[in-house]
This record gives structure tokens, C-alpha cells and sequence, in this order.
């Protein structure tokens, strides 16, 4: 167990929540984090993170930040995809403690506190860990299974297993986290990779409240390369290797074929064997340029060194700034 130096109980909690097309949802979102805390008189802000929705999101957001003056309310100039989204929030959470969850309440509020109360204890991240996942696919459980496998085994730091972005993270934790610029995120691996003191929580997921996910198969598995060769050259090392055991393979095979010519001739044999050879190397060439290609593409994006996302426009809370003009700017942007 780490030494720990206790924090005091946060002033602040800010709770960042990227959104892309949750209409219908938010509302219950905000009843739910309102019920957590209000009873206990801790004072919170709600980061909403427009992500370039297409349908009313951004309006129902607006709406409830005219009502409740806690909401915050960032607007993306386009679509830049969660994790953009994820660090555009952080990014303007003011408050000593943040906390990270989707809007779809899949990860209940009600382990927040659970969350702030080790948070108190010293550790600087606090996750929570699935110990259900209710409302999913078996393929869906079986494939997430095997990524995490495959990413302890990879990266350059534990990745704890059945660990999403629901977490509680300190001001530092924050701070040090913002000062990662690149521009492919995956956000689950920079979260470990920082350090800091952390513990898990145990939880039970629930199904969607409101709305279908957007994460599909083909996002899924871009999600998957994006982890793998954001935080490993492994596959780079076995392209190497896989060279390596071809050329070794084919010194073995010209010195069977040479011996086997001077002590019995040539004999013009040997098609299906070629053609096999050739597609066997080819098709290996081709896969080692694609993973090269992988890589070598990140290593572009990341020299061309342009922001990670356009902010159009930021509300604060009402209750963060001590006067009225965020109210008004609501009020004409609703109009």
C-alpha cells in the first residue's frame, strides 16, 4: 500500500461529461448528479462537452443551463470524437477535483461518492472497475476482455482491466495529464500512464438509460489500434522477427535446394512451391509496410503539431462566475 498524505474534502468537483447526439437523456443525467450531491452540500459543476452533435443536443444542454445555474456548457467547433471531447472538459474543469462519466448512465453517480471518499484517504485517481456488464453483448464482453489481455501485455504500464473512463482524478492528476499534447489520445492509456497513487472501485454497470451507443465494431477496432500503437512498438518488433524467421527459413530452403540440384539434378519442378513462396513473402512485405504505415502516419500528425480541438463557444456556471453574464449570453444564444 502506497504512503499516502490524506486531501481534504474537495471544494470543488467538476464533472465532465462529453456528449455526441444525447438528447432525451441529459435532463436524467443532471437529476441523478443533483441527488448525489446536493444532499450532502458539496458544492459541484457540471462540464456538458458538445461533440458536434447533429440532433438537439446542444439545445437541451443550453436549456438546462438556463435552469440550473451549475451547468457549464462547452461547444466543439466540429465533431473531434470522444477522447478530444474528454480533454476539451478537462480542460475547463475549474475544480479540485474531477470527475470523468458518460452521459449515458451506464456508470451510476451513486459511486461517486465512494470515489471522493478514497480521494480523501490521498489517492490521486480513482476508477471504477466493472464487475457486471449489464445490457451488452456476449462479443461485445468477450472482445473487450481480450483487449485488455492484450494491452497488459503491450504497453509500458499496467492497464487495469475492466476500466473504462469513469474515474475521479485530483488537480494534479489533471495538470499532468494536460501537459500531453499528442494528438492521438487514447485516453484510457494516458490515464495509467501518469501514475499517481490510485484504487478501484468495484462496480456494477447498468444498461443505457436513453439512446443507442455510438460505438460500432469499426470504431471499436480503430479504438484498438489507436491503443496499441499509441503505447507499444510491439508490432514493430514482430515485423522484425517475422523477417528475421523468413530469411532464415529461406537459407535453409536455397541450401536444401542447391544440395539437392548438385546430387540429383534440377529438374524443372517446383510451380506450387513458387507461387506459395512468393505470396507467402508478399502478402508478409505487405503487412509489414501496413504496420510501418501506422506508425509512420501517427509520426506525421503528431509533427504538424495543430491544436487537438476548436472550442466555438463556452458558457460557465452561473454559480462559478458571481454574475449575470452568463445568463444573458444563455438567454440570446437560446433566443
Amino acid at each position: 500500500m502506497p504512503d499516502l498524505t490524506p486531501n481534504p474534502p474537495p471544494r470543488l468537483i467538476s464533472i465532465v461529461c462529453p456528449c455526441y447526439n444525447e438528447v432525451g437523456g441529459l435532463g436524467e443525467f443532471v437529476r441523478r448528479i443533483s441527488a448525489v450531491f446536493e444532499p450532502a452540500g458539496q458544492a459541484f459543476e457540471i462540464v456538458f462537452v458538445n461533440d458536434g452533435s447533429t440532433d438537439g443536443t446542444l439545445a437541451d444542454m443550453r436549456a438546462l443551463a438556463l435552469a440550473h445555474d451549475f451547468v457549464t456548457v462547452v461547444n466543439l467547433s466540429r465533431n473531434f470524437g470522444k477522447e478530444i471531447a474528454m480533454t476539451a472538459g478537462l480542460g475547463e474543469a475549474s475544480g479540485d477535483a474531477v470527475v470523468v462519466i458518460d452521459a449515458d448512465l451506464q456508470d451510476p453517480p451513486e459511486v461517486i461518492p465512494d470515489f471522493i471518499a478514497a480521494y480523501c484517504e490521498g489517492y490521486d485517481v480513482v476508477y471504477g472497475r466493472r464487475t457486471e456488464r449489464e445490457g451488452e453483448t456476449w462479443m461485445k464482453k468477450a472482445t473487450a476482455h481480450s483487449f485488455y489481455r492484450v494491452m497488459q501485455n503491450l504497453g509500458p504500464v499496467r492497464l487495469p482491466e475492466d476500466v473504462g473512463d469513469f474515474r475521479l482524478m485530483s488537480r494534479r492528476a489533471v495538470d499532468a495529464l494536460m501537459q500531453m499534447p499528442e494528438t492521438h489520445r487514447f485516453m484510457k492509456g494516458l490515464f495509467a500512464w501518469i501514475g499517481f497513487p490510485s484504487r478501484e472501485i468495484p462496480y456494477r454497470r447498468h444498461p443505457r438509460f436513453h439512446g443507442t451507443t455510438k460505438w460500432n465494431y469499426r470504431k471499436l477496432i480503430g479504438l484498438s489500434i489507436e491503443g496499441i500503437t499509441s503505447f507499444s512498438t510491439f508490432p514493430l518488433r514482430v515485423t522484425s522477427f517475422l523477417g528475421l524467421a523468413i530469411a532464415v527459413l529461406a537459407f535453409v530452403a536455397g541450401v536444401y535446394f542447391f544440395v539437392r540440384s548438385l546430387l540429383y539434378g534440377d529438374p524443372v519442378r517446383g510451380f506450387p512451391t513458387l507461387y506459395v513462396t512468393i505470396l507467402l513473402l508478399g502478402g508478409t512485405q505487405l503487412l509489414a509496410l501496413g504496420i510501418i504505415g501506422e506508425y509512420l502516419g501517427r509520426v506525421f500528425n503528431e509533427t504538424k503539431r495543430r491544436p487537438l480541438y476548436f472550442v466555438e463557444s463556452v458558457v460557465p456556471a452561473r454559480r462559478l462566475v458571481g454574475d449575470d453574464s452568463a445568463d444573458d449570453e444563455m438567454r440570446e444564444r437560446a433566443s
